[in-house]
């Protein structure tokens, strides 16, 4: 072996060696008998460095995964015969080898066996096992292999082929005739022997049994001796965790549903009568948790066992089942409770599908009517949170408590289905003696108190929010508890939790101030002093902002009272911060594009005369107008990148900001009849310019091109004469990325005004291509991959542009472009349709094949009608090139002919050419008669869906 190559398979070793390395293993991979070397040194152990044992597997399971069927029967005798020395070897290795090695000798043995087992190897378990006996390393590798082999022929993560799944279940039926019973007795030998003396390979075995009870036969387990032996385990504290996960292995067995109640109720017996279920008493919270899990699968595997039995219209055993589940609900309650929410987190399953059952049943008795009571209390309190809780640096511990309090609001959402009318009661009762007392409450249980109101919108659902009618009692609760939520002053409170929580509900029942709108000043106050907006936290300002938005719009009817006096006292919130001032505003700009937008909302919902309300809009947007000339003046004469990055954002921000104040217009509420055209044109001229700045131009050009896509919806034709200078600066020193950006601009244009712009298409059309056209002839590396998406990208805006054109009725832009410049658009579109293996710009392409041929058959008729011909040369390049492109395409590997519906629209079209077709073209592909005769009569279909299956049938038997 190439020993310097070797070297740079240490982990420390430096990029160079390392590189060399990974190129020599590509070589072995492909080498013929490479392998042969790797075989050699494992089995003579030529090598101490435990890298290089590694490396040698690694081409030991290339070979055998990819190349197994083309060695000799010698040869792969060779393997096994290393596998097995290397396994002798191992018994007697004064240490044993790194995990890692292991596990990858492992991985080896399951392949081989996988390969082997059914035809060449079926002695591969006694083999295993007369090298290893009970040799403790023979263990551990006689486990791992089993644990390899469960994961090649079980898991349901490793993705198979139909025929490896086929292999699979047949090795498993082999494995359950010829050796399952000796490779449980194997185990039943490992943990009898194992059991007080060494942990590790014990705790392996039982991860071995909990593997494989899912598909071997289960009395083989679930048997005295082996039951006693885990039982035994639960009760050491250094194997308890494993055999608790092997019991619930042995439990989530699919089986008979009288037969899983038996043994359900005979393991809880036996852990009853051995204390585990007093689980007071318990210390260990990672044991409790894995018990937690074994309850769970209990749980629910009895109600899986009840539901079989009602299906199966057993009432009596069903009976059984409930009782058996019931008795198994005070442990569930202890469990959900615990302070640990892993434990309670492992039960909500159980939890969850026994609320199900009760949900089902028509009368609860007075103990279920309890236990629903209990879970609804267990809830409550579970939701709380905990002192450690880092409200200001969230990390992975409050990632998992938000992840549960997610489970702990299905169980509410499930309560509510069971008993409504509770669930109301008990948040009432808990909302109200908590409000009465916020300002001696600790923050957890007021946000709680809060955060089940906030809950219960979703829990009791109703149409459009309309909680506040229909249902009188139900109404008047909530009511009840939203008028003291906005009354009692708890906003105030000195936590963020509570108050994003009180801003959350206020939004969440916006519907409760169209019913008391008396208290809409109250709340606006609270969004817009040191309680929301001005808070002295980040996250709440930032949340605030958004919410406040989602007030406003809600509530639009109702807040024109209150206009003038919000937007006076957001005119700060409105200020752009350019980067010189170095003044922290309060707002991020992504925060202030919501109060523009709340601002714009407020302008236009509001019930004054149009004067007033551009007016009020000129107020809003002058100062931005302002601003941007200051700013872009002083981008053009900045010297340092930075700073001429900072004046971009804060240029684009200002554009963003105006964008943002358009979305508050609607088909009721146009720009025009507010009569705010003349603001936003004004904004329009103020941007524009900064299309022609040298600096920093993706910025500036992006913000202004999202401007002018917003103004074509909100001004119409207005907009239109800005559009021409607007391209013109836009296509100055493209990139790929700038025209695949500046494409749909243009083609929401064209789309939107159709024959109104086509002036300005025929004079924009050809240099907009010639741009396209240089940047995808530009020579790129030949491996540079983000460059060749680029242009694949690019190449779709390309033909995504001539299919607006030709789908807006405006195929004559292009066909006025001269002869030489419309064959040049036409060839490429043929090239789009054959050669470029993109099924997107493929189909695209057909699509504007089929429009131009449709153009182009109208036009002739009406022409020939007036006495005149067509248009020159169209036919013949229908001849020479969209014949034979509607040919070619589907004959490509590449093409779906699932999918040929924009083929077929352009095979269809060429109905007119069927003599041509007949006497010329499919002639000379040497086609036989016959099926040009059955295709063309085939073509002359009128029923497009039989000439479809039709075609897909021709091209299969035509594809190479």
């Amino acid at each position: 072996m190439d020993e310097q190559a070797l070297l740079g398979l240490n982990p420390n070793a430096d990029s160079d060696f390392r590189q060399r390395a990974l190129a020599y293993f590509e070589q072995l991979k492909i080498s013929p008998d490479a392998w042969q070397v790797c075989a050699e040194a494992l089995a003579q152990r030529t090598y101490s460095d435990d890298h290089v044992k590694f490396f040698c597997f690694q081409v030991l399971e290339h070979q055998v995964k990819y190349k197994y069927s083309e060695l000799t029967t010698v040869q792969q005798q060779l393997i096994r015969e290393t596998l097995i020395s290397w396994l002798q070897a191992q018994m007697l290795n004064p240490q044993p080898e790194k995990t890692f090695i292991r596990n990858k000798a492992a991985q080896v043995f399951a392949l081989l066996f996988v390969t082997e087992y059914l035809t060449k190897w079926p002695k591969f378990f006694f083999d295993i096992l007369s090298v290893v006996d009970l040799n403790p390393r023979g263990v551990d590798l006689y486990l791992r292999i089993l644990m390899a082999i469960d994961s090649e022929l079980v898991d349901r993560d490793v993705v198979h082929t139909s025929e490896e799944a086929r292999r699979n279940t047949l090795i498993k039926d082999t494995m359950r005739e010829q050796c399952i019973p000796n490779l449980v007795e194997s185990w039943y030998q490992i943990l009898q022997n194992y059991q007080y003396t060494n942990s590790e390979v014990t705790c392996q075995c039982l991860e071995v049994v909990g593997a494989y009870v899912s598909w071997i036969d289960l009395s083989l387990i679930a048997n005295d001796r082996f039951i006693n032996m885990l039982l035994g385990h639960m009760s050491i504290e250094v194997l308890r965790e494993e055999a608790c996960d092997c019991l619930f292995e042995v439990v989530n067995k699919g089986m008979d549903p009288v037969d899983k109640m038996k043994l359900v109720e005979s393991l809880c017996q036996v852990l009853r009568s051995a204390g585990f279920f007093s689980i007071d008493q318990e210390e260990d919270v990672d044991f409790l948790a894995r018990f937690s899990k074994l309850v769970n699968g209990m749980g629910q595997s009895l109600i899986v066992s009840w539901s079989k039995l009602i299906k199966n219209g057993d009432i009596k055993n069903a009976q059984e089942a409930l009782q058996a589940i019931e008795t198994k609900v005070a442990l569930m309650l202890q469990l959900l409770i615990h302070e640990d929410d892993d434990i309670s987190s492992n039960i909500i399953g159980f939890c969850y599908d026994y609320l199900h059952i009760l949900k089902q049943l028509t009368v609860l008795s007075d103990q279920q009517k309890a236990n629903v009571e209990a879970i609804m209390l267990a809830v409550m309190k579970k939701l709380t949170y905990d002192e450690e809780y880092n409200f200001e640096n969230e990390g992975e511990d409050e990632a998992m408590f938000v992840e549960y309090r997610k489970q702990l609001k299905l169980l509410l959402d499930r309560l509510a289905q069971v008993s409504p009318e509770l669930l109301l009661a008990s948040v009432r009762r808990v909302f109200s003696s908590t409000l009465q007392n916020w300002q001696t409450t600790r923050f957890m249980e007021v946000e709680v108190a809060i955060r089940l109101l906030y809950m219960l919108a979703e829990a009791l659902p109703v149409s459009h929010g309309a909680h506040f009618s229909g249902d009188v009692s139900k109404a008047s609760a909530l009511q009840d508890m939203m008028r003291t939520l906005v009354t009692s002053g708890v906003s105030s409170y000195q936590h963020t939790s509570v108050t994003l929580e009180f801003f959350e509900t206020v939004v969440r029942y916006e519907k409760f101030f169209t019913v008391e709108p008396q208290h809409i000043p109250c709340v606006l106050m609270a969004f817009l002093d040191h309680r929301g907006l001005r808070h002295s936290s980040a996250k709440v300002r930032s949340r605030t902002a958004y919410l406040f938005s989602r007030f406003v719009k809600s509530l639009n009817k109702q807040m024109n009272p209150f206009i003038e006096d919000i937007l006076n006292r957001i005119q700060d919130l409105l200020e752009l911060s350019p980067p010189e001032n170095g003044h922290q505003s309060l707002l991020s700009s992504d925060d202030q594009l919501f109060i523009y937008e709340t601002a714009g909302v407020l302008i236009v919902n509001s019930e004054y005369p149009a004067e007033r309300k551009q007016a009020l809009m000129r107020n809003l947007l002058t100062p931005l107008m302002e601003k941007f000339k200051i700013l872009l003046e002083k981008l053009m004469l900045a010297q340092d990148e930075e700073r001429q990055a900072s004046l971009a954002d804060c240029l684009n921000h200002a554009v963003g900001f105006a964008s943002r104040t358009s979305k508050a217009f609607s088909n009721k509420q146009t720009v025009k009849q507010c009569g705010c055209s003349e603001v936003y044109l004004d904004c329009l001229q103020t941007f524009l310019p900064a299309l022609s700045c040298p600096l920093q131009k993706d910025i500036l050009r992006s913000g202004v091109r999202t401007f002018l896509h917003r103004m074509i919806i909100c001004l119409e034709e207005e907009v239109l004469p800005f559009i021409p200078s607007a391209s013109e600066h836009m296509l100055k020193d493209c990139e790929a990325k700038d025209l695949q950006e500046f494409i749909p601009l243009i083609n929401q244009i064209t789309a939107k005004f159709k024959i109104q712009v086509s002036p300005f298409l025929q004079q924009m059309f050809m240099p907009l291509l010639h741009a396209i056209f240089e940047v995808l002839l530009r020579p790129a590396e030949e491996n540079d991959q983000s460059a060749a998406l680029e242009k694949q990208m690019l190449r779709r805006s390309y033909f995504a542009f001539l299919q607006t054109v030709t789908g807006s009725g405006m195929s004559e832009v292009i066909a006025n472009q001269g002869a030489e410049n419309v064959e040049r658009v036409l060839v490429t579109v043929i090239q789009g349709a054959v050669e470029y293996p993109d099924p997107i710009a493929q189909k695209t392409c057909f699509i504007i094949l089929s429009k131009l041929m449709k153009w182009n058959v109208a036009l002739t008729e009406r022409e020939t009608g007036r006495g005149k011909d067509g248009p020159v040369g169209f036919a013949d390049f229908v001849y020479k090139h969209i014949v034979p492109a509607c040919f070619l395409a589907p004959l490509k590997q590449t093409f779906d002919l699932a999918d040929a519906q924009t083929v077929l629209e352009s095979l269809f079209t060429l109905c007119k050419c069927v003599q041509y077709l007949q006497q010329e073209y499919l002639p000379s592909l040497q086609v036989a008669p016959e099926i040009i005769q059955e295709f063309c009569q085939a073509l002359q279909q009128p029923d497009a869906k039989v000439f479809k299956n039709y075609l897909k049938v021709f091209f299969q038997r035509a594809k190479p």
